[in-house]
């Protein structure tokens, strides 16, 4: 998928990359910041579309969408900007400095909350909600996530999907 990105950020640089893992509750409840905003291009919806076979016409029918769709045009797919959401708060957040590294391991409450259209941008925002040691220097990180759509201006216009992501931190 070809993403339009707006100014990479070092893979090294999140707010997390400087704390060590015992150091992460401290930091329960506190948000973690924004990421970056990324444009949702067409040619990512199709990219999708022919990885998962869910050619829905208002995702990938751009003349049809902006006649027919209550949108005024092609939106992304739900499970698209879901799976934004790790690579975005990966780049927010980071990974502990002393961590080896990190495992996607589930998710609970997502909530696709409003449409994105083709050509919008979107950002994450991280708020840590839990740290939960599992013994052998492992720990289960909860962080409650929201995908804004961006407006013009730079502020959020809407929250498109929120949920609570479950990370495992290994070191």
């Amino acid at each position: 998928m070809n993403a339009k990105v707006e100014e990479a950020v070092p893979p090294a640089s999140g707010v997390l990359s400087t704390r060590r893992c015992a150091e992460l509750s401290a930091l329960i409840g506190r948000e973690l910041g924004v990421s970056r905003a990324q444009t949702i291009t067409q040619e990512q919806i199709d990219a999708f579309a022919g990885c998962t076979g869910d050619r829905q016409w208002m995702h990938v029918d751009v003349e049809r969408s902006a006649r027919e769709s209550p949108y005024g045009g092609t939106v992304a797919h739900g499970f698209l900007l879901l799976a934004l959401l790790a690579q975005l708060l990966d780049e927010l957040a980071g990974v502990p400095a002393d961590a080896a590294g990190l495992i996607n391991s589930g998710l609970n409450n997502v909530r696709f909350r409003a449409p994105v259209r083709a050509g919008s941008a979107v950002r994450v925002r991280g708020r840590l909600d839990g740290v939960a040691p599992l013994g052998d220097g492992r720990q289960l990180v909860t962080t409650h996530v929201a995908l804004e759509i961006v407006g013009a201006a730079g502020a959020a216009e809407a929250v498109a999907v929120s949920a609570d992501l479950f990370v495992l931190v290994f070191r």
